[in-house]
């Protein structure tokens, strides 16, 4: 069966960087689109970034851009986030999940990893 696998969260200072991984298995990793969402208790949940298929496409939320790098490798099924500059409103579960190509429904989620930001 599909698994996405989050790994790299954990607790940093606000300035600080953390790089999440989200290990895929189950499918063919290449056909499908990436994204990075985080969800805070209480607050709708955020789309962060997206990886089109070959990584040549990236989007970003206005809230990450600048400071948030999404990039993948198809040879080892992963995608990444590297987060920078990070922020105490960074703070949330973050989850990544995979759509086939040229869907628009993300159909596979992983379990979420959190982040915390200190202040």
């Amino acid at each position: 069966q599909v698994q996405l696998v989050e790994s790299g969260g954990g607790l940093v200072q606000a300035g600080g960087s953390l790089r999440l991984s989200c290990a895929a298995s189950g499918l063919t990793f290449s056909n499908y689109g990436m994204g990075w969402f985080r969800l805070v208790p209480g607050k709708e949940r955020e789309l962060a970034a997206t990886i089109s298929t070959s990584g040549g496409t990236t989007w970003y939320a206005d809230s990450v851009k600048g400071r948030f790098t999404i990039s993948r490798d198809n040879a080892k099924n992963t995608v990444y986030l590297q987060m920078n500059s990070l922020k105490p409103e960074d703070t949330a579960v973050y989850y990544c999940a995979a759509k086939i190509r040229m869907s628009v429904r993300y159909e596979y989620w992983g379990q979420g990893t959190q982040v915390t930001v200190s202040s």
